[in-house]
């Protein structure tokens, strides 16, 4: 069995095809190929991975079995996924989600001047 494992992320209407090794997180993988797992804001200010600020959302397909608390209550009431808490461990359709602050919709990445 291969080490690498094909993710299929999708942001907007865009398909991209990374290598993931087996095991890390999407979360980890998704800021490694420089795709925008966090919304403006949260990009600086989260908890870097550790399943307790939510500002990582992803929609996956097909969703793995949760395996930290977080994860099983967004399953659990229907929330969209933590990229943190997701282990890579089969080929994964990954939706990246606009991202909400305080009702807004925020660009995913601004682009320094």
């Amino acid at each position: 069995m291969s080490d690498r494992i094909p993710v299929t992320v999708v942001v907007d209407d865009e398909e991209t095809t990374i290598e993931v090794d087996r095991g890390d997180t999407l979360r980890d993988a998704s800021l490694e190929h420089e795709l925008p797992v966090y919304g403006t804001l949260s990009q600086y200010a989260n908890c870097g991975g550790r399943g307790l600020c939510s500002t990582c959302t992803v929609e996956v397909d097909p969703a793995p079995e949760p395996t930290h608390w977080h994860d099983a209550a967004a399953v659990r009431f229907g929330y969209p996924r933590l990229s943190c808490c997701i282990e890579v461990e089969e080929p994964l359709t990954v939706g990246l989600l606009d991202k909400h602050v305080w009702g807004q919709v925020l660009p995913r990445h601004v682009t320094p001047e």
